[in-house]
């Protein structure tokens, strides 16, 4: 059987809200890192991987959490970090079809 990408619809407000977030240059490069990992990337990792205060790390993924771009898995103190599947497809296809007439109105 083969595995399909989860489809995932969205608003007009949810992709104002993904935009938003991906403004940021901190909280898009994080959002790379967490795309490039190969399993959950760990808060610990991250705030290595980007020199930054820990006050910081929770902010931008709070924001990435909200936008609704991430899940954030908590075991204990520490926090895993996985990209919410099927949201950037999604985003891309919303943004891909701006040029043409069949643009989703919701």
């Amino acid at each position: 059987m083969a595995l399909t990408a989860t489809k995932t619809r969205l608003t007009r407000a949810r992709r104002a809200a993904i935009l938003k977030a991906l403004a940021d240059p901190r909280r898009f490069e994080l959002l790379e890192r967490i795309a490039r990992a190969q399993c959950p990337l760990g808060c610990a990792d991250a705030l290595s991987a980007l020199a930054i205060s820990p006050a910081t790390l929770s902010h931008h993924v709070k924001e990435l959490e909200t936008a609704g771009l991430i899940d954030v898995r908590r075991e204990g103190k520490f926090a895993y970090l996985s990209l919410r599947p099927g949201v950037l497809d999604s985003l891309a296809e919303n943004l891909s079809s701006l040029g043409s007439n069949s643009f989703p109105v919701r």
